[in-house]
């Protein structure tokens, strides 16, 4: 880890907190013109850091700059191994990802963006990630369940998201069977799990998670085809400085916990307790038709408990549904 790396991680620790140049100078081994150098680079890449004399410096709360130390400063006990790598922009964080899968990278590795370019989402569709606005990431997996267990990976991520965002900002959020999270009627995240076949051990070499979670609106606002279906978690209120970094932070350490376990999924009430389909009727839609039904329960395994005008339950395990408008 480098000086300004070494800095930067100290001072997101204490954000708020003013740290002496002496102090910060010692904890790493370095002069202090090293330490005043590694401050300068950081302000001019944009951190807020407030220098003054016979205080030292402080990592202002309104910081808003994504990095793997900001990250790093929220991730909790389980999670403090993974590897942290931040881009400001990438084309996909699940593509750069499957690549590194690939290539053999380890269990824990994650990558986070402030913008993607070719931002991926469920059957092939593209998810808007502009700068700024939002925090996308992913986090490289190597499961050791069973085929039939690690399709439960996007469930219990779609509960940590929700949990993570209560905690982090104290905003309430439902799931959306089976991986979008929304807010107010609208979709401010959407999860994707891609993964790769061993066909020698019929099991899985690798998934990648991916999470995109709009925190603002865009300053454009969203296109028009996303305008009445997107939303974010803050609209066009500033939201707090750190609350991007935190956020990932705090999803990841809470999924590491479930992801542990994952095949005793105790994840499964809060993700019945957190869905908006359960007791509502619903459209399930394919290519070329479509039918309405009323969604009694989720199951164990996450299939959707669907009951038809006939009268008749009978269980879902994929494809698209749109929740019906109140009449």
């Amino acid at each position: 880890m480098g000086v300004k790396s070494e800095v930067l991680s100290r001072l997101e620790q204490n954000r708020g907190r003013y740290l002496s140049g002496s102090e910060l100078a010692s904890a790493i081994s370095v002069s202090r013109n090293a330490v005043w150098k590694a401050v300068r680079s950081l302000q001019e890449e944009g951190h807020r850091i407030c220098a003054v004399t016979n205080k030292g410096y402080c990592l202002e709360e309104e910081s808003a700059v994504l990095s793997k130390e900001s990250i790093e400063a929220f991730l909790g006990k389980g999670a403090e191994a993974l590897q942290i790598e931040v881009y400001p922009e990438v084309t996909s964080t699940n593509t750069l990802l499957k690549q590194r899968g690939e290539e053999g990278a380890p269990e824990g590795l994650v990558i986070a963006a402030d913008r993607q370019t070719l931002g991926k989402g469920r059957s092939g569709r593209s998810f808007y990630s502009p700068a700024d606005t939002g925090v996308y990431f992913s986090i490289l997996l190597r499961p050791e369940y069973t085929p039939a267990e690690a399709l439960m990976i996007t469930t219990a991520a779609a509960v940590a998201v929700a949990k993570g965002i209560r905690k982090v900002t104290g905003i309430e959020t439902g799931i959306k069977w089976v991986n979008d999270v929304f807010c107010g009627g609208k979709k401010i995240c959407g999860i994707l799990t891609e993964a790769s076949m061993d066909f020698e051990t019929e099991g899985l070499a690798y998934a990648v998670l991916g999470i995109g979670i709009n925190v603002n609106d865009p300053a454009e606002g969203f296109p028009a085809e996303l305008a009445g279906t997107a939303g974010s978690l803050y609209g066009k209120e500033t939201c707090p400085g750190a609350v991007r970094s935190k956020l990932v932070g705090v999803i990841l350490t809470i999924f590491m916990e479930y992801y542990r376990e994952l095949n005793q999924k105790r994840f499964m009430e809060d993700y019945r307790r957190l869905s908006i389909v359960i007791g509502k009727e619903v459209e399930i839609y394919g290519e070329t038709d479509s039918r309405i039904v009323t969604v009694t329960d989720i199951d164990q395994t996450g299939r959707l408990i669907i009951r038809g005008p006939d009268g008749k339950e009978r269980a879902m395990s994929s494809g698209e549904i749109r929740i019906r408008p109140l009449q």
